[in-house]
C-alpha cells in the first residue's frame, strides 16, 4: 500500500517526460510526452528524438497472463517485450502499445490505435488492430499543396479570424463512409 501511495505521488508531482524516466524509459532530445501510462518496466523502453505521445496513450512491456498462470498453475511464467519508437514519430491520443512492438522512424499512430505489429519507418497507421493507412511523405505533400493555411506567426486573434473567414472547402474534410 505504502509503495503505491509513493508511486501516486511520483507520478503527479512530476512531469509525465520527467516520470516517464523516473521508470528507466530511455528518452531522446525534443520529446514532448503527454502521457503517464508506464509500466513498472519501463526501462523496457526506449524512445528516439523528436517524438510526441499525446495523452492517455499506454504502453504495455508484459502480457496478461494473470488467469493461464492460475490456470495451469505455474507461478513463474512470465512474458516480456521491449518497446522502441523511432524519432519524428508521432503516437496520438490515447493509443495502445503493445510488448513488443516497434515503431519506426517518422510514423504517425492515429488517435485509439492498438498496435500489435510493429510500424515499418515512414507509414501511418490507425484502427484497432492498427492498419496501414498510408505514408508519412504522402500526406505532407498532400498537406502542403492543399490544406497549408501558413498562419504560426499569427496571434490567437488573428489565426481565429482569418480561419473563420476562410470557405468551408478550403478545410481538410474525412471521406464518407461507404454504405453497401
Amino acid at each position: 500500500m505504502f509503495r503505491r501511495l509513493v508511486e501516486l505521488i511520483r507520478m503527479y508531482t512530476k512531469s509525465p517526460e520527467a516520470y516517464a524516466r523516473s521508470k528507466g524509459v530511455k528518452i531522446g532530445k525534443g520529446c514532448w510526452i503527454q502521457t503517464r501510462k508506464f509500466p513498472s518496466e519501463g526501462y523496457l523502453i526506449e524512445i528516439g528524438d523528436h517524438v510526441r505521445i499525446a495523452p492517455e496513450t499506454a504502453l504495455f512491456t508484459h502480457g496478461g497472463l494473470w488467469t493461464i498462470r492460475r490456470i495451469y498453475n505455474d507461478k513463474e511464467l512470465e512474458i516480456f517485450g521491449k518497446i522502441k519508437i523511432g524519432s519524428f514519430s508521432y503516437i496520438g491520443q490515447r493509443c495502445m502499445i503493445l510488448p513488443g512492438v516497434t515503431i519506426g522512424e517518422r510514423c504517425i499512430v492515429a488517435a485509439g490505435t492498438v498496435l500489435t505489429k510493429s510500424v515499418p519507418d515512414g507509414c501511418m497507421v490507425a484502427g484497432n488492430p492498427a492498419r496501414f493507412i498510408g505514408y508519412t511523405e504522402d500526406l505532407y505533400k498532400k498537406t502542403k499543396n492543399n490544406y497549408n493555411f501558413q498562419c504560426k506567426k499569427m496571434s490567437r486573434s488573428e489565426k481565429r479570424n482569418f480561419l473563420l473567414s476562410m470557405p468551408d472547402s478550403s478545410f481538410k474534410s474525412a471521406p464518407k463512409i461507404k454504405q453497401k
